[in-house]
């Protein structure tokens, strides 16, 4: 089940809703159960049997934490949280790796056979919520929560279950207890969800077409190739921006508040600066669980460097257990390396060619993060410069380009703070705010209308992130 879903839509929110808000405000601890018996009810619809792994990985956590509070020596804490990264960490390697490892053994000892495992859905993202509690506690900034039931609705819970944002468990400890749902906050909430649902039927599933025709065009030309991957490049990011959206609105219409995930990152003006503005939940979790543990820059450059090409394999390696991951992590540690040592106060002096040199190397990161295969990475990237006399234009990209063009034209717009930035000043303009007080509700159900039809009579694809 996804949010983008008519049965999540029409059956699922509603019925829990309902349920939810029948029981009274002071009743935290129901309202928690039915939270909770949503959420697995929410996962189990992905795959029941993995139900199983994730009610595992919730009691390891539990218990490791346990371990790791302060009333214990030091000896036991450290127990704790190593069992607690061994075994989190050993679950998620089994599931997701055990494939890609085992047919580099098979490569070379072909009598040994290949283990077909199927990845639960969602298990990077649960992992590592749940080993960043743990580790937490072992750092005194978190304190142990001995409720398992608590624990349960932190880890499982259903609007960041499977595809982020990675939410710290002291982020929500606090509103798991005493949080203050309201009107206010659940239309604010319902708002942000409903143009998260918009941002993907009607921006993300449009330029997928884009990019999904370009990729698999018969005769392709440069212009074809670079079309195909700008609209990828897109695509990725309202993809993935919307279900953040969603995911914090539903959050938030139940009285939690995630952190943001995405702050423009298409405007950057370099790639140090791209990774502090996209996933920002991820990014913050390597650097604090990772980098930092390993020295960061306080060892020096030479090994500040190697703590950045460790990261960056690692973050490759958690996007997937493919080779293709793997170069697409190193692509954007050597970048970051030479950003380190020489470019970045080039690119900081000079904003505008930061700019162009940022969306140029992500765009080629992300041909390369979508490609199956490195083989068909390097073939799309040799289309976009003309590799194997491919002509600069075809008839098929001038066609995508005057039927899609005015979309992704509106979609790099979206992609940057501008639409915001104007809605601000039509808000402080003199005698604007009752206008707009009275259009936003329609503009809103027109959102909601538009997303809707797109829903049902369009073809849906799932989130990107899914398979992560």
């Amino acid at each position: 089940m996804v949010f983008s879903s008519v049965s999540f839509l029409v059956f699922f929110l509603p019925c829990l809703l309902v349920l939810y808000f029948i029981v009274p405000q002071r009743y935290r601890g129901a309202r928690n159960l039915i939270l909770l018996a949503f959420s697995f009810a929410f996962y189990a619809c992905g795959g029941p049997k993995f139900l199983l792994l994730m009610l595992l990985s919730i009691a390891i956590n539990y218990c490791c934490g346990l371990l790791a509070g302060p009333k214990h020596r030091p000896a036991v804490r450290k127990t704790g949280v190593t069992l607690a990264a061994v075994l989190g960490l050993g679950l998620l390697g089994w599931f997701k790796y055990a494939g890609f490892f085992g047919e580099m053994l098979h490569a070379l000892m072909p009598f040994l056979p290949v283990p077909q495992v199927t990845l639960p859905i969602g298990i990077s993202f649960f992992t590592f919520q749940g080993l960043s509690y743990v580790i937490d506690i072992f750092r005194d900034d978190a304190a142990v929560q001995k409720n398992p039931l608590k624990l349960a609705l932190y880890i499982s819970f259903f609007p960041q279950l499977v595809a982020g944002p990675i939410v710290r468990y002291t982020t929500v400890a606090d509103e798991i207890d005493e949080r203050q749902e309201s009107v206010s906050e659940f239309s604010a909430g319902a708002v942000r969800f409903l143009f998260g649902l918009a941002k993907k039927m009607l921006l993300a599933n449009a330029v997928a077409q884009i990019a999904d025709a370009a990729f698999s065009a018969a005769a392709p030309s440069v212009a074809f190739a670079w079309l195909g991957a700008v609209a990828y490049t897109f695509q990725i990011y309202f993809d993935f921006s919307a279900y953040s959206d969603m995911a914090i609105g539903l959050g938030r219409m139940f009285g939690f508040h995630f952190l943001e995930n995405f702050n423009y990152p298409y405007i950057s003006g370099s790639i140090t600066e791209f990774w502090r503005r996209w996933h920002i939940s991820l990014g913050s979790w390597f650097r604090d669980y990772l980098y930092i543990p390993l020295g960061g820059s306080r060892r020096g450059k030479a090994r500040q460097l190697l703590n950045i090409l460790i990261v960056w394999l690692a973050t490759g390696l958690w996007h997937g257990a493919a080779w293709t991951f793997v170069l697409w992590g190193l692509w954007f540690a050597v970048l970051l390396l030479l950003e380190k040592s020489v470019l970045l106060p080039v690119l900081e002096k000079h904003r505008a060619l930061g700019h162009v040199y940022t969306l140029f190397f992500v765009t080629l990161g992300f041909v390369l993060f979508d490609a199956d295969s490195a083989a068909q990475a390097v073939s799309r990237i040799g289309a976009m410069f003309g590799a194997g006399g491919l002509p600069l234009l075809s008839t098929q990209a001038v066609y995508l380009l005057r039927s899609y063009g005015p979309l992704l034209a509106l979609g790099i717009l979206c992609a940057t703070p501008l639409p915001k930035k104007l809605l601000t000043r039509l808000r402080e303009a003199k005698g604007a705010a009752p206008a707009l007080n009275a259009l936003e509700p329609l503009f809103v159900l027109a959102v909601l209308a538009l997303g809707t039809a797109f829903l049902v009579d369009g073809s849906f694809n799932p989130f990107l992130y899914f398979r992560f």
